[in-house]
């Protein structure tokens, strides 16, 4: 199992709006003559690459598999099907599929005469496929907040300079991680100050993601901004649509109600991109951005890069985020640490967060630290 949940982490986010899932097969004996992962949407699911590439040695052997094997026909067969053609006679999988149409494979299995065991490894596979289950289950998008700063948490000198605070590498795996993600939210401050592309570059490739913007005033947003081109599709929250009339007809300007701050609502906001089949996003935007979304407990994942660098003034990396006193503040359980050039990169989780331990994005971490693990309604914007 720990395999298979290696071989779904590799694809994390990769295999959207579907789950990532790996499976391994074991011959008779024991032995692996299989493996396989979902790749992509719409191909074949794991346990049918690794019952091909076992070919007949499955026959009586046993599927482990970190998502119950599906029961339903949708844009390939049911993969529980597949296992009992392959004469399989033990399917072991970790996490139980929460989905009203697909679960059901292991009563399907258990009725075809096939021992079935669940539940093995699940907080490591639930991490591996955390962005469709938080989807699934939670139903709005599982957040990333990402933030580069210096080692005092500065994200810009006193006179707004801030290219660049990080090193290359980070940058790099910052794209890495932009890559994994449906979509990339910034705030209207950051457009207008920083002109962003949130594109992949630094020699990343992929699918490239949504692009969103949440502005409280539209209107102050740039005409021709580079986030406006063509290159990805590109999303405006707003609380006033007919403020963005002078952007691009190719920009998707969604209207939602405005918070009690007067800027667009957190909730709603995450609504509207669930709605837009978005289960991963990545948090990029500035301070202001990032404390509106932890007042709203709208953070799964941190992912920091610190310089080994001292400004001792300017912006910090948060915002208020509605913490009074030291007793309120924000808890997080700290994953892994990883040294990338001279930079550190941390990687955590805020308390609460039911996606498990394992990272297999982090396998390779110099220093791994493990630990067990409202909707507001307002007037229109200010």
């Amino acid at each position: 199992m720990h395999r298979a949940v290696e071989l779904a982490a590799a694809n994390l986010g990769v295999t959207t709006p579907n789950p990532t899932v790996g499976c391994v097969i074991l011959d008779r004996s024991g032995a692996v003559v299989g493996e396989g992962r979902h790749e992509f949407a719409g191909g074949p699911h794991a346990e049918v690459v690794a019952l091909r590439r076992a070919g007949r040695a499955a026959f009586a052997g046993t599927a482990v598999v970190t998502l119950e094997p599906c029961n339903h026909h949708g844009r390939t067969g049911p993969c529980a099907q597949a296992l009992r053609a392959a004469g399989i006679r033990r399917v072991v999988y970790a996490v139980a599929d929460p989905t009203a149409n697909a679960s059901g494979g292991a009563e399907s299995l258990r009725a075809a005469g096939i021992s079935v065991t669940g539940g093995v490894l699940a907080e490591s596979a639930r991490r591996a496929n955390r962005f469709w289950l938080h989807a699934v289950e939670r139903r709005r998008p599982y957040i990333t907040w990402k933030f580069g700063a210096t080692l005092d948490g500065r994200v810009a000198a006193a006179d707004r300079s801030s290219r660049w605070i990080t090193g290359e590498e980070s940058r790099r795996d910052a794209h890495e991680l932009r890559a994994r993600h449906d979509a990339v939210l910034v705030g209207a401050g950051t457009v207008r100050a920083d002109d962003p592309h949130l594109g992949l570059r630094h020699g990343v490739t992929g699918r490239a993601p949504v692009r969103v913007v949440l502005a409280g005033d539209p209107a102050s947003l740039p005409a021709r901004a580079r986030i406006w081109d063509d290159s990805a599709p590109t999303v405006l929250l707003s609380c006033d649509q007919a403020a963005g009339g002078h952007l691009p007809d190719r920009v998707h300007q969604v209207t939602v109600p405005a918070g009690a701050d007067g800027r667009p609502d957190v909730t709603a906001a995450l609504a509207e991109l669930s709605a837009r089949g978005v289960h991963s996003l990545l948090l990029e935007g500035g301070p202001t951005v990032a404390g509106a979304f932890l007042r709203a407990g709208a953070v799964d994942e941190v992912v920091g890069y610190l310089a080994p660098l001292l400004l001792g003034a300017g912006p910090a990396a948060l915002a208020d985020a509605g913490v009074a006193t030291l007793a309120d503040g924000i808890r997080l359980d700290l994953l892994s640490t990883r040294t990338l050039g001279r930079d550190l990169r941390l990687n955590a989780l805020l308390r609460g967060t039911d996606t498990g331990r394992d990272d297999g994005h982090d396998t390779h971490t110099d220093t791994h630290t493990h630990t067990d693990t409202d909707t507001r309604r307002g007037a229109p914007c200010a």
